[in-house]
C-alpha cells in the first residue's frame, strides 16, 4: 500500500505538470517539481538532524522510567481490566501480562518496546486460538485496541513541533489525550458489540468510568474558559504533567537505587540512533510530498474539499489538517511526513498545524499494525479487525477536529 501511495504522488504530480504545460502554458511547473526535490531532500535531513537532541532526551528519559519500574506498575494496574475485557483468555496466562506490557509500553510512548511486546502477545494469543488461520475475538479486540490506544506521552508529536517552531511544543498534549481516548472507547465498543461482549461488570465500568470521568472533566472544565485563557492553562497543565512525570520517573530509580545517569545515557543513545534512522523514510515521504504540492494537486484535491464545505455552511479550516488524517490508516511514516508538511506550510502554531498533530498521535497506522500482528501469526482471515479499527480511527479523526475547534478554533 505505501509503495503504490508514494509511486503515486510522483506520477500524479508529473501528470498534472504535464497537464499545465500542455494546456495552460505553464512553463515553470516542472521546473518547480525539479525545486520540490532538491528543497524536499535537503528539508527531510535538517529535520532529522535538529531531531536528534530532543529525540535523545526524551528516550533517555523513558528508559530511566523503564528501568524504575513505570511499565511493571502499569502492568500490574491494567490486569483486572484486561481479565475481564479478553474472558476466553485463561488467567494468569502468558498472553495476559504481554498485553498489558504492550499497552503499557504504547502509554509510554516507548514505541520499540511495545510492538516486539504486541507480536508476543498475538503469538500467546495464537496458542489459544481454536483455528489458526483465522483472527479469534481475542486477538481481534487487542489489535483494535492497539490501533487506537492511548498514549500518555507522545514524545514524537511534541519532538517534531519543537523542531518546526511551536512556541510551546506540548500545548497540544490536554486535546491529544481526550482524542485518543475517544478513539480508543469507539474502538472498544464498537468490537466489544461485534464480539457481544459482557462489558456492564463492575470492574470494567470502574475502569472505563473514571477514565472517562477524567477526561470528560477536562472537557468540561477547559469548554468553560475563552480561548486565551483555555490555551493557557491547558498549556501549564501538560507541562505540569510532563514535568510530573520526569521528576517521578526520577524519584523511583532513587527509591530503586537505579543509576539514573547511566540509563538515561543509554536511552538517549537510543534517541540518536532512532533520529538517524529516520532519515530515508523522510527524505522518501517529504519528497514525494513536495513534488505532489508543487505540481498543485494537493491544492486541487483540498480545494475540492474545501469548497464542498464551504458549500454546505461549515468552517473549512480543518481541510488543511485532511492529508494527514487520510494517510494515517495506512502508514506512520506516511502521515508523520503530511504532518510536517502542513506545519512547514502553515506553521508549527496555526490550526492546521496543531489539527494535524493531534490527528498524528490520535490512532495508530491500522493497516500496519494487522499486517505485522496477524502476519506474525499467520492469520488471513481477520473478520471484523479492519472494520472495526476504522472506525476507531474514524472516531478518532472526528474526536481531533474538535478538540482542535475547543482548545485552538478561537486563537489560531
Amino acid at each position: 500500500m505505501l509503495n503504490a501511495l508514494w509511486i503515486g504522488f510522483f506520477l500524479v504530480a508529473f501528470l498534472i505538470a504535464l497537464g499545465k504545460l500542455v494546456f495552460l502554458g505553464d512553463a515553470d511547473v516542472l521546473a518547480a517539481l525539479v525545486k520540490a526535490l532538491f528543497d524536499s531532500s535537503r528539508s527531510a535531513f535538517e529535520i532529522a538532524l535538529g531531531l536528534t537532541g530532543v529525540m535523545a532526551l526524551w528516550l533517555g528519559v523513558m528508559k530511566i522510567g523503564e528501568r524504575a519500574g513505570m511499565l511493571d506498575l502499569l502492568t500490574r494496574g491494567l490486569a483486572p481490566l484486561f481479565r475481564r475485557l479478553f474472558p476466553e483468555v485463561p488467567a494468569n496466562h502468558p498472553a495476559l501480562a504481554a498485553m498489558t506490557m504492550n499497552m503499557g509500553a504504547n502509554m509510554l510512548g516507548l514505541d520499540n518496546a511495545a510492538t516486539p511486546l504486541g507480536i508476543k502477545a498475538m503469538q500467546e494469543l495464537q496458542t489459544l486460538n481454536p483455528s489458526r488461520d483465522t483472527a479469534s475475538d481475542a486477538q481481534v479486540l487487542f489489535l483494535v485496541i492497539n490501533t487506537a490506544s492511548v498514549t500518555l506521552l507522545p514524545v514524537t508529536i511534541f519532538t517534531y513541533r519543537a523542531q518546526l517552531g511551536a512556541a510551546d511544543p506540548t500545548d497540544v498534549f490536554v486535546p491529544l489525550l481526550m482524542t485518543t481516548y475517544i478513539g480508543t472507547l469507539v474502538g472498544l465498543f464498537v468490537t466489544g458489540f461485534f464480539q457481544k461482549l459482557h462489558l456492564w461488570n463492575r470492574v470494567t465500568l470502574a475502569y472505563l468510568g473514571g477514565a472517562t470521568a477524567l477526561v470528560g472533566g477536562l472537557a468540561f472544565y477547559f469548554s468553560g474558559l475563552d480561548a486565551a485563557t483555555m490555551t493557557r492553562q491547558s498549556t501549564v497543565l501538560s507541562n505540569i504533567v510532563l514535568f510530573g512525570i520526569i521528576a517521578t520517573f526520577l524519584l523511583m530509580a532513587v527509591r530503586r537505587r537505579i543509576n539514573a545517569y547511566e540509563a538515561f545515557v543509554e536511552g538517549a543513545k537510543e534517541g540518536f540512533h532512532t533520529a538517524v534512522t529516520i532519515i530515508p523514510y523522510l527524505v522518501a515521504m517529504l519528497v514525494a510530498i513536495g513534488v505532489f504540492r508543487a505540481s498543485g494537486a494537493l491544492d486541487l484535491l483540498m480545494g475540492g474539499v474545501r469548497g464542498a464545505v464551504l458549500g454546505l455552511g461549515f468552517d473549512a479550516r480543518w481541510v488543511d489538517g485532511l492529508p494527514t488524517a487520510l494517510m494515517k490508516p495506512f502508514s506512520g511514516s506516511g502521515a508523520r511526513a503530511m504532518m510536517i508538511d502542513t506545519m512547514q506550510a502553515h506553521g508549527a502554531d496555526s490550526f492546521a498545524g496543531r489539527l494535524a498533530s493531534i490527528v498524528q498521535g490520535s490512532t495508530e497506522t491500522t493497516f500496519y499494525v494487522l499486517a505485522v500482528y496477524f502476519g506474525a501469526v499467520g492469520i488471513r482471515r481477520v473478520r471484523h479487525a479492519v472494520a472495526c479499527g476504522l472506525i476507531a480511527d474514524v472516531a478518532g479523526i472526528l474526536a481531533a477536529i474538535g478538540m482542535a475547534y475547543l482548545f485552538f478554533g478561537a486563537s489560531a
